[in-house]
């Protein structure tokens, strides 16, 4: 089975600017996905230089990506987008196949499948923290 995944123009145009601005030529955008809390993921990203090993590289809308074995599974079919408010910002992985939380904070989070990634956590070579 191989990984698909989509971007928004909303998200290329930030994970584009995230690889840009990182000062790294040739960047790619390492992400991290796992599962967990209510939103349904807990991700990480960074602009790197090169994949680490075990890690395929994905080229979506122009631009790279390097994906561990365990990420790949859960972006499968998922679409990344980029979502901002005037109280938050960040990227959102909606995924059609996530099922509702049942915990009792399900009323506060995010819809099935959405999962947001605070931008003031972004720095290069340091992971983004999740926000849920």
């Amino acid at each position: 089975m191989s990984t698909s995944f989509t971007l928004t123009p909303a998200a290329e145009k930030f994970i584009g600017r995230i690889v840009r601005f990182s000062g790294i030529p040739a960047a790619g955008l390492r992400l991290q996905v796992s599962p967990g809390g209510c939103s349904g993921y807990s991700a990480e990203f960074s602009a790197e230089a090169v994949p680490q090993d075990g890690e395929q590289v994905f080229v979506v809308s122009g631009l790279k990506f390097f994906v561990a074995a365990e990420s790949r599974l859960l972006l499968d079919g998922v679409t990344i987008d980029f979502t901002e408010t005037p109280t938050s910002s960040g990227l959102s992985f909606l995924n059609p196949k996530q099922q509702a939380c049942g915990c009792s904070s399900a009323e506060a989070a995010l819809p099935p499948g959405v999962a947001k990634i605070k931008l003031g956590a972004i720095g290069r070579g340091r992971p983004a923290s999740l926000v849920s």
